[in-house]
């Protein structure tokens, strides 16, 4: 009985196109990117490979710069998979050009490029600008958590980190005291160098942690100082401090006290309309109900104070620029990547930050929009920004800059607020504060419709996390981290934007 397959035939002899172009359908996304490398500038990539020296030539960073384009754009980071791939793959050989970089000149080529690749960045947002894609009517800010190679249980205290290079200083120390004794050997230097670079590596890291936990700690102690100082001011006119109860016990002491005070003032108020007797005075205030909790209350702070450990600061020893930041699934050890985007989802700027709040960064990634834009010749007006709650505050809701609708709240806080309120019209009272103009806003027709693009423009950006697997740096440190981010956004515009 025969059996009919459809099989491959090892042995059939056939031509391959000569033609490198043949290799490739001509809507192929290598040949997009080839062809946009090609019209941006890249002068200062090649500013770095004069070639007018002696030694082997560089690669074409024109060309390093299009396999690293394309890598990304198809999921690939890594470095020997993509050298493998400029040997395997039809798109990688027609990018390369036939020739194999090694693993190690791609990852140089990102170290050295590290600044220049935020150029890039800028140059083809310059042609989104050309093909009519940077629509500002309104754009959105937001950020998302991005990890780093580098495990949260790599953090340690500054007594571990002072610890630790005492040790390593005196490992040193004692080898330089073996070397003199030993014999001198005409070929004992071959044993050293690869000690040593890692022994000052070690100790360059551990350095840039100490630095970390000391700045830290001497930014707390003046966050501590300056929190005193105005609750003693709060205090000392009978007023009490507003907003949360902090939970730092020590902090938490500073409130009561202050609390404590402020009460005490308004109890001498009060009792000094019944007598002038500096003895009933005294009695009176201390017979206060008001008085009476507030002094358990002190009471129970400088406790739980007295009982609590000192805040113990801490810093990453395998990246000392890292931070501990929180997400939606936990805990990693990374950075706060941000991204303004239009309602074409075209990055207009991106950043890179240490702090794990974004409250501090609408300022600056407004500022760093504006800038871009100016680089590349556009005045256009920026309409609307569009930021959530996570930005929120009196100062980001007063600067200077273009309109905006920030949310005071989580969106289901909002939406049921709109249920609860109504949907408001005009414009807000004269006597209402910044937080409820901004609600008002919020709760108009024309507000509500505005902030629900915000969801929808910026948050699939981040989608690369899930869908491309990109849910941490590769490199260690800020400025590795930024550049990381520079080509990432470059290409989201290259998928999103102009190859549509």
């Amino acid at each position: 009985m025969a059996y009919h397959y459809i099989g491959g035939m090892r042995d059939q002899q056939f031509l391959m196109p000569v033609d490198m172009a043949d290799w490739l359908d001509e809507g192929h996304l290598a040949w997009f990117i080839i062809d946009v490398v090609e019209r941006i500038d890249t002068g200062r990539l090649h500013g770095l490979h004069p070639n007018d020296g002696a030694g082997r030539p560089a690669y074409d960073p024109d060309m390093m710069l299009a396999l690293l384009l394309y890598a990304y754009a198809t999921s690939t980071r890594s470095s020997r998979r993509i050298e493998q791939l400029c040997a395997t793959d039809a798109a990688y050989k027609v990018i390369a050009g036939g020739v194999i970089p090694d693993h190690a000149t791609i990852a140089r080529f990102l170290v050295n490029h590290e600044q220049a690749i935020h150029t890039v960045f800028v140059q083809v947002l310059s042609l989104c600008a050309e093909a009519g894609l940077l629509d500002l009517r309104f754009v959105a800010v937001d950020g998302t958590k991005l990890g780093c190679d580098a495990a949260l249980d790599r953090n340690r205290t500054a007594g571990w980190i002072r610890t630790r290079v005492e040790e390593i200083l005196a490992e040193a120390r004692q080898a330089d005291q073996s070397e003199q004794a030993a014999p001198a050997g005409l070929f004992d230097l071959d044993c050293l160098p690869g000690e040593l670079s890692t022994r000052d590596s070690r100790l360059r890291r551990l350095s840039a942690a100490l630095e970390h936990v000391e700045a830290a700690e001497a930014a707390a102690k003046e966050q501590a100082q300056a929190r005193q100082a105005k609750a003693l001011a709060e205090a000392a006119e009978g007023r009490r401090l507003r907003g949360r109860k902090p939970k730092d016990p020590h902090a938490a002491l500073v409130r009561a006290e202050a609390d404590e005070t402020a009460i005490r003032h308004q109890a001498q108020r009060r009792a000094a309309r019944r007598t002038h007797d500096r003895d009933a005075l005294q009695a009176a205030i201390d017979a206060d109900p008001q008085v009476i909790e507030a002094v358990a209350a002190t009471a129970a702070a400088r406790a739980a104070a007295d009982a609590a450990q000192p805040a113990a600061f801490k810093a990453n020893i395998t990246d000392p620029d890292s931070r501990t930041m929180s997400t939606a699934t936990g805990w990693v050890q990374g950075y706060n990547a941000q991204a303004v985007v239009t309602q074409d989802q075209i990055i207009v700027a991106g950043h890179v930050s240490q702090d794990h709040n974004d409250v501090g960064l609408y300022q600056p990634m407004i500022q760093r929009t504006r800038t871009i834009l100016n680089q590349i010749a556009i005045d256009g007006h920026i309409g609307l920004v569009l930021a959530d709650a996570g930005y929120w505050s009196i100062d980001n809701a007063t600067a200077e800059g273009p309109d905006r609708l920030i949310a005071t709240a989580k969106t289901h806080t909002l939406r049921q607020a709109a249920r609860q309120h109504g949907t408001a019209s005009g414009e807000p009272p004269d006597h209402a504060t910044e937080t409820a103009k901004m609600e008002h806003r919020l709760r108009t027709e024309q507000g509500m419709a505005d902030y629900t693009k915000r969801s929808h423009t910026v948050e699939p950006v981040f989608s690369f996390k899930a869908n491309h697997g990109y849910t941490r740096f590769r490199r260690r440190g800020l400025d590795a981290a930024a550049s990381e981010w520079s080509l990432l956004t470059t290409v989201h515009n290259l998928g999103n934007g102009l190859s549509d």
